[in-house]
């Protein structure tokens, strides 16, 4: 177990991450049960209200009566940061540890992960409108270029793919030159519990996951959002099941070629998970149904 030295004697929190589909609420919850714990929501799009079916949020018959934290934090028509979500898991966190109980940190969204483990220092960087709308005008393509362009660094430790923290980082580059590194205090000892299936287990869990949210109304779902004032350019930006059912609601694609793209994109999205999490060592990964193991790793820790 890869833990350095200095964070031993701090506070000490679980964390269940991984994949889509790998099952890591549930794993979460049972966690939880057994080690008298809470538990952290770390998932970009479940802290948004009415994303329910399409994030994958989990039920209050799901949590088993555990405590959830930043689920349905802000309405869907709000933009919330990483920095918006480490303040408030560091308030989750420190008010359970206060009431002698476990925090447990659950999501696939490895920036807001790193956030915590790591303690990330963000920098104080004023916005710059104008730029920034100019920016999100541009392609994905265009964004990889000029950043790779404006801080060669920066560009290869970002993730490519995420358009929002490109336009970030260029909007910060531009304002002051180069991205300042980010400086790392962790507050608290983390355990990380990785989990994952094999290639063909998980892609069938992705396929069955994915009809299964069809048939319990993730396309009504969708179009609700929209009624309630949440617009179709905001629907792509908030991940890939609101972005290509939204196209085929507005008549862009068919049912069809909605869902053979959907589950493609929802592959390679695991995929490019995976890659981001092998960088670090410290990570012990499982398969979920290894939990006994994890069990008897969890009550050493």
């Amino acid at each position: 177990m890869k833990r350095k030295e200095a964070q031993k004697n701090k506070p000490k929190i679980i964390v269940v991450l991984g994949p889509t589909a790998t099952g890591k609420s549930d794993f979460a919850v049972q966690l939880a049960k057994d080690f008298n714990g809470e538990i952290i929501s770390a998932d970009s799009r479940q802290v948004y209200k009415g994303l329910d079916i399409g994030s994958g949020k989990i039920t209050k018959k799901e949590m088993c009566g555990i405590t959830h934290y930043l689920l349905d934090v802000v309405t869907a028509r709000k933009t919330f940061t990483v920095v918006d979500f480490q303040k408030r898991a560091y308030r989750a966190i420190e008010d359970i540890l206060r009431r002698g109980k476990v925090p447990i940190v659950a999501g696939g969204t490895a920036f807001y992960i790193q956030s915590i483990v790591e303690g990330l220092i963000f920098p104080k960087v004023a916005l710059n409108k104008e730029l920034r709308q100019k920016l999100s005008k541009i392609s994905l393509e265009s964004l990889q270029k000029k950043l790779q362009k404006l801080d060669p660094e920066r560009f290869t430790e970002i993730d490519q793919k995420n358009k929002v923290r490109l336009v970030r980082a260029i909007e910060i580059t531009t304002l002051n030159k180069k991205v300042p590194e980010l400086k790392k205090e962790p507050r608290y000892d983390a355990i990380q519990i990785g989990l994952n299936w094999p290639k063909e287990k998980l892609d069938k869990r992705i396929h069955d996951r994915l009809l299964a949210r069809m048939k319990i109304g993730m396309i009504s779902e969708i179009k609700k959002l929209h009624s309630q004032g949440v617009s179709w350019k905001r629907m792509e930006e908030l991940g890939l099941e609101y972005r290509y059912i939204s196209r085929y609601i507005r008549g862009r694609i068919s049912k069809e070629e909605m869902l053979g793209q959907l589950e493609t994109k929802i592959r390679q999205f695991s995929k490019r998970q995976m890659t981001w999490w092998k960088r670090d060592k410290s990570i012990l990964w499982f398969k979920p149904i290894e939990y006994l193991k994890v069990k008897e790793l969890l009550k050493n820790f």
